[in-house]
């Protein structure tokens, strides 16, 4: 299997963000060097020296630092950062800093901006530190994973190695070769004591008496300092200067607020799960009370929905056949004896009877006034016990999330940190290996999970995938081996934080591919132990259980803990099951559930204060100041400073439409009508809503961060049989379930004449400006007036254009790029750009990529628009079949996105709105509706402009209304100017299914409440 990479804008918007800073610089091929003494020649005419390599070229003088300051302080405000008020760092070069969250692609993102600055300026010798080497490991297996992906895209692929003192022409190689370069390097093989770390600074023999440090400084590099807040200590950035970097840049999800040099982008915890781009983070609590009066062991597994009573999984001790007793889970009902179940065990004589099993609260109540809640343990209980729980609920957790996704081909994986090696394995006197005592309680846990599933129909392909794989089998450990081949504890200097032995990420680096196999004879493990020292430098998309079994009182934190399993999963294909695959139901499928050995809320609060911490420097609330310089664009991509005037009709907006309190603290009317598509911005941005809300979204609020419970309120829909056999629904499936084929017959010559109409009235690609102004300081009349700045006074203003043209020695391939992204043939296109005015297309020197983004939104727009006018329906033989409301499961959380339903064909109904939410309550109670059903994503009618999923399918009584049958499109707004084109377009193709299937006995609408729904059904 072999990871498939997509590039997504966010890293592009990253690597650009770099880029951008030294626009101007032009594109120069490496400089050839001469090794003569200390010094650096280029090759002359004719002379004969011996030759060392290329290196980067300089920054040229033309492109000053005011200069590279102000592209920088565009570039921040466009990105809603703080602007540097100088060049931070510059004593050293150029300093850059990129923030990106854990699971992002952190080095994904730089190995593209190594490509883009290779593409726009030429610069080929790069330099990645690294402070361990697991994260050495890990970067180089990306280099070799990504190598095919950016092939693809650039055309040439990049030659990069680990620096090893021993292997010296590497060096040579590195400096001699003109093509793109890069050496990974850990911060010891040049920082720390002992004498091979010491090579890399003498001069060697076999290195022909030259310092390796020397020949790499030469090439001018760029350093990539990757989670530099573990790399640069003191004395590691003195020794960094010795590399005389052309720039360095700084890529980490935590930096240290100290060492922040010119951020330029950021991609923080809070906007990558707001963005979905990384896994839902669900906690299993486990909480043990001490103070229950009794020694009568008792631990509450969960709480088990159903259609009649509610049943739980209670775990307890049962007197074995010899007498000893022994810990066994067993699902119980109201009434049900433990004494009896036990064997008459004598700590559960005295009333412990089932009185109530409470599906609120999570919690079993026994007669003797005993309760006990999901996830506590009471009683006599040690270490090991609580080890034994949470082993068995990251099982249990696994086994549910299998087999929500085992039809979907994603494997599915489980992460064990442990701190001792003999824990997971020892060794018998004669050196063999056998179980520890994890090892050992996974096995019996897991034989007894398997043993005791309760399978639907249906799962028979999944239960023959479990059987195929032992208890034995199914479980592996990564740890560092020593020379007898013995797995023991990895090696951690005093300092660090990561294992310094290679042998500990041997197959869990090498073989990534091959964990992500879902074979079962190829590759059987889905469970890994590990030692804790691994939690650096190692991820896996498909990780979706984390459980440390560690002692009390370590310090390892809950972001470093979650951050190995927060990547996307990807499928048996290798694809990433993001949001261009799955839309808003990433969140569905990828959720990191971490078993912890403390309670819910702790953990909760744990996460959220470190996560606080990492997003500090986000704004708490809403004020007049947040908006004042922010950079905002409109849909057509013209962008505009917000002043203070506008700031405070943005923020007087706010408080007038309910969405702040007195304190700037977003309310949750501003989170029902940004869900719902209602949210209202000033007048004066109307146009720029969606920057508007980004600058908002920027406010930190725990709600939104808040880790889901894994044990409260989750439900999983079942189907109504009984409503499934109704006739109301019956004759509603049999008009809807046609599967249908569209044509589009639009006149290619009309398509091409409108095209040049928008783009010769609308286009209009910005130029970059700078903004001048001076200013001169008055009397100080006090310390707070000097402070405050009130002490200077601005005298005039004045702004001048710098035209940015495209530079010769990059090639756009302009035609290329509209055909990928509006699907139309090179010759419409030639014809297109034939016929827009000479002024309208001398823009593309300016900007060349701007203009082929909006051009290339300007198009599909009348594309769109030829589609409703142009496009036909024609029923097929095939049909939906009533497996799509089985196939796959849906889950949601009551309270949260799910709530009981009567007249809905599941029994509960997932809202994506508040105004979902009451629509489907509205429908639940009316008389008049016999059956309806919000339709699942495997209904779809295919569409020019992407899949299309209609909301709800509703069947009323005979008689009641006019029409019977009715298939509704919810919208927080109905008015056509706030539906995009886009949407029109799909909902028009959705009206022409509906009308080519079943004629007029069937009612398509798009409505926005239930009263809109009667008056469009009654008419």
């Amino acid at each position: 299997m072999k990871i498939q990479y997509r590039h997504q804008k966010f890293q592009a918007d990253a690597a650009r963000a770099v880029v951008d800073v030294f626009a101007g610089q032009p594109y120069l091929t490496p400089t050839y060097m001469m090794d003569r003494g200390s010094g650096s020649y280029q090759i002359g005419v004719n002379e004969e020296r011996d030759f060392t390599g290329f290196s980067n070229q300089r920054i040229v003088p033309e492109l000053f630092d005011q200069r590279i300051l102000e592209q920088m302080n565009k570039i921040q405000r466009a990105n809603q950062l703080k602007p540097s008020d100088k060049l931070e760092g510059r004593a050293n070069g150029y300093n850059l800093t990129i923030e990106m969250e854990t699971g992002v692609g952190k080095t994904y993102t730089y190995i593209k901006t190594m490509f883009e600055l290779n593409k726009h300026y030429g610069w080929s010798k790069f330099i990645v530190v690294v402070p361990s080497v697991a994260i050495r490991e890990g970067v180089y297996k990306s280099f070799e994973m990504t190598q095919e992906h950016f092939a693809e895209e650039y055309g040439k692929k990049i030659r990069f190695f680990i620096y090893n003192s021993a292997q010296l022409t590497e060096i040579d190689r590195f400096a001699s070769d003109s093509s793109i370069n890069v050496m990974i390097i850990n911060s010891q093989a040049f920082n720390a004591k002992g004498k091979d770390a010491r090579r890399i600074y003498m001069k060697l023999d076999e290195f022909r008496s030259r310092r390796p440090i020397d020949i790499i400084a030469k090439t001018n590099p760029i350093l990539i300092i990757d989670e530099p807040q573990s790399v640069e200590g003191k004395q590691t950035k003195e020794r960094l200067k010795e590399f005389h970097p052309l720039l360095t840049l700084r890529y980490s999800a935590t930096h240290k607020s100290d060492s922040i040099y010119n951020m330029v982008f950021r991609l923080d915890a809070m906007e990558a799960y707001n963005r979905r781009l990384v896994k839902k983070i669900a906690v299993k609590g486990i909480t043990e009370s001490g103070s229950t009066a009794t020694d009568s062991y008792l631990y509450l597994e969960s709480i088990n929905l159903s259609k009649s009573d509610p049943t739980a999984t209670l775990q307890f001790e049962v007197k074995m056949a010899s007498g000893a007793p022994k810990k066994k889970s067993r699902i119980v009902k109201i009434g049900d004896n433990l004494y009896d179940y036990s064997g008459g065990l004598e700590e559960y004589r005295n009333g412990f009877v089932v009185k109530q099993i409470d599906r609120r609260d999570d919690s079993v109540e026994f007669i003797n006034g005993i309760k006990i809640f999901a996830g506590d343990v009471i009683g006599a209980v040690d270490e090991d016990q609580l080890r034994r729980i949470q082993i068995r609920e990251t099982i249990l957790s696994h086994i549910q999330r299998e087999r929500q996704l085992f039809y979907k081909g994603i494997k599915v994986l489980s992460l064990f940190f442990i701190d001792e090696v003999a824990n997971y394995r020892e060794y018998d006197v004669a050196g063999q290996p056998i179980n520890g005592k994890y090892a050992a309680m996974f096995e019996e846990e897991y034989e007894d999970i398997i043993g005791s599933m309760q399978f639907a129909i249906g799962d028979d392909e999944y239960l023959r995938y479990l059987q195929t794989i032992s208890a034995s089998k199914t479980h592996a450990g990564y740890f560092s081996v020593d020379g007898k081949g013995k797995m023991v504890n990895s090696k951690v200097g005093r300092k660090e934080t990561t294992s310094d032995d290679v042998s500990a990420y041997e197959l869990i680096m090498k073989n990534k591919e091959l964990l992500l196999d879902r074979d079962p004879v190829r590759s059987p493990v889905r469970f890994v132990f590990s030692h804790s020292a691994l939690r650096e430098g190692w991820d896996n998309p498909n990780v979706f259980q984390i459980c440390t079994l560690k002692q009390s009182g370590s310090d390892v934190r809950k972001r470093q803990e979650v951050g190995r399993g927060l990547r996307l999963c990807v499928n048996q294909s290798g694809e990433r099951m993001d949001t261009n695959v799955l839309g808003n139901d990433v969140h569905n499928i990828n959720i990191l559930t971490v078993i912890a050995s403390e309670s819910y809320d702790s953990f909760a609060k744990g996460l959220q204060t470190e996560i606080a911490e990492a997003v500090s420097d986000r704004p708490r609330a809403v004020t007049v100041e947040l908006f004042v310089g922010k950079v905002i664009k409109d849909e057509h991509g013209n962008e505009q400073v917000i002043d203070q005037a506008t700031a405070s009709a943005i923020h007087f907006d706010m408080i007038v439409n309910g969405y702040i309190d007195r304190k700037g603290a977003l309310t949750d009317k501003y989170y029902e009508d940004k869900a719902n598509g209602e949210i209202k911005v000033a007048e004066e941005v109307a146009d720029s809503a969606a920057s508007v809300l980004a600058i908002i979204d920027s406010i930190y609020d725990e709600r939104s961060m808040q880790p889901e419970n894994a044990r409260s309120n989750n439900v999983e829909l079942q189907v109504d049989e009984d409503k499934l056999a109704m006739p109301e629904f019956k004759a509603l499936w049999s008009r809807i379930n046609a599967k249908s084929v569209y044509v589009v017959d639009f006149d290619t010559e009309e398509l091409i004449q409108k095209a040049i109409a928008a783009l010769d009235s609308k286009l209009r690609v910005s130029r970059i400006h700078f903004q001048v102004e001076t200013g001169a300081m008055t009397a100080i009349q006090s310390k707070e007036e000097l402070l405050s700045g009130t002490s200077f006074v601005k005298e005039e203003s004045a702004s001048y254009s710098v035209t940015m043209t495209a530079n010769s020695n990059v090639k756009y391939d302009l035609i290329g790029k509209l055909v990928d992204e509006t699907g139309l043939t090179r010759k419409a296109l030639v014809a297109i750009l034939k016929g827009i005015q000479p002024t309208v297309f001398s823009q593309f020197k300016d900007n060349p990529e701007e203009f082929i983004v909006k051009a290339a939104a300007l198009i599909n727009d009348e594309k769109a628009t030829a589609v409703i006018e142009h496009i036909t329906y024609d029923v097929l033989d095939d049909h939906y079949g009533t497996d799509v409301f089985t196939d796959p499961t849906i889950k949601g959380r009551l309270g949260i996105n799910a709530m009981k339903a009567q007249k809905h064909l599941y029994d509960h109904i997932i809202y994506d709105s508040t105004g979902e939410r009451d629509f489907a309550a509205d429908l639940d109670t009316n008389t008049n509706v016999a059956v309806y059903v919000k339709l699942p994503d495997g209904f779809y009618i295919a569409t020019p402009v992407g899949h299309y999923n209609p909301d709800w399918a509703i069947a009323f009584y005979e008689g009641s209304v006019k029409h019977i049958y009715f298939v509704a499109e919810t919208k927080g707004s109905m008015r056509s100017m706030q539906l995009r084109l886009i949407e029109q377009s799909k909902i028009h193709c959705a009206r022409e299914h509906f009308k080519a299937i079943s004629g007029d006995g069937v009612v398509y609408d798009v409505v926005d409440s239930y009263r809109t729904l009667l008056e469009k059904v009654m008419r």
